[in-house]
């Protein structure tokens, strides 16, 4: 390109959604190498991003001193400084639409991400209906950059890399040569998180079977406490919730052999490094468009939707009609543990 772009990406929601620009944005500059990225978003996902070449993080104070109207008008005026040529919105929300009208005064070019509401509202319809895979999430970003005339052609993945383990994690996690198995059994609404019995028989099985190491992750008191308890019962496994920092779990996630989560931030983490990632689904599924980047539907385990037809009833796991309550209970645990010894197999 004969212009030097400098796109400003703002992303300001939820772990997981964040993670999702991130291989998004690595195929971008690895085939559009002359455009510098900022990227808006909270100060806490900055290690996400350490690994891309040309991209500063600006730090969103949605909480202080860019709330509300006047803050983001103070927002705006910031992020002109910075010399900025054009917005990509990956986030569509009431915030980023008045950050929208402010640079239309300077007349910078902004693209708003297509959600696609209205095929996901058909998708989760409580009725019978035929269920095909909508654009993924990491396409409907890469759109937003195709209208600001870039390149993104995501068939030519690109990932981030392993990190370098620090003294302080394969203290915590051993430097024997097991197998390191992450486990990340807590998801944001109970509609797409595998019943803690269940997962539990995960633990026996790959407990019995095997000397590799299981690595819990999570976070908050109660999700610890569980942790710690499987921890003390189980001696393979090592709760890491609560313990490092969120660098230091990104780089021990990068090292994982396999992740198993929810359809939650985790999965997206493990993906966004290449890791082979099993995914969990209850009323969520991988066809409205949030399956982890590069991993194959084979490694989304479904709930039965023949037992419980109206599936997906959400795309984000927060609603359910009565008697969908245990839709997770058709995921055998069998299954799981299988799909993790068949990964591990093709990790060797």
């Amino acid at each position: 390109m004969s212009t030097k772009k400098h796109i400003l990406v703002i992303r300001l929601s939820a772990m997981g959604d964040v993670a999702m620009t991130v291989p998004v944005l690595s195929t971008l500059l690895k085939q559009n190498p002359n455009i510098k990225i900022t990227v808006l978003t909270r100060a806490f996902f900055k290690p996400m991003f350490t690994q891309l070449t040309n991209v500063d993080v600006f730090e969103a104070d949605i909480r202080g001193r860019h709330k509300g109207v006047l803050g983001l008008w103070k927002l705006y005026k910031e992020l002109k400084q910075t010399g900025i040529t054009e917005v990509a919105d990956l986030h569509n929300v009431l915030r980023s639409t008045i950050l929208k009208t402010y640079f239309s005064f300077g007349s910078i070019p902004f693209v708003q991400i297509d959600k696609g509401r209205k095929e996901k509202k058909e998708l989760t319809k409580l009725a019978p209906k035929t269920i095909r895979p909508l654009q993924t999430t990491h396409e409907r970003y890469a759109d937003v950059f195709r209208k600001l005339g870039c390149t993104v052609n995501l068939s030519k993945k690109s990932v981030l890399g392993k990190e370098k383990l620090p003294e302080k994690v394969l203290k915590l996690v051993g430097s024997h040569p097991n197998k390191w198995i992450g486990i990340a059994p807590f998801a944001a609404f109970s509609g797409k998180m595998y019943p803690l019995e269940l997962m539990e028989k995960v633990l026996e099985e790959i407990n019995r079977q095997t000397s590799h190491t299981v690595l819990l992750f999570g976070g908050g008191e109660e999700e610890i406490e569980q942790l710690q308890e499987w921890q003390t019962k189980y001696p393979t496994c090592t709760n890491i919730a609560g313990i490092l920092p969120f660098k230091e779990e990104l780089t021990l996630i990068s090292n994982l052999d396999v992740m198993v989560a929810m359809d939650s931030g985790n999965a997206h983490l493990a993906a966004l490094y290449g890791v082979p990632t099993i995914t969990l689904w209850g009323v969520t599924h991988p066809y409205a468009g949030f399956a982890p980047f590069g991993q194959g539907i084979n490694n989304c385990l479904l709930s039965d939707n023949k037992q419980y037809p109206f599936i997906p009833t959400s795309v984000y796991g927060n609603k359910f009609p009565v008697g969908y309550e245990k839709v997770m209970h058709t995921i055998a645990p069998t299954d799981v543990t299988q799909k993790i010894f068949e990964l591990l197999v093709k990790t060797e």
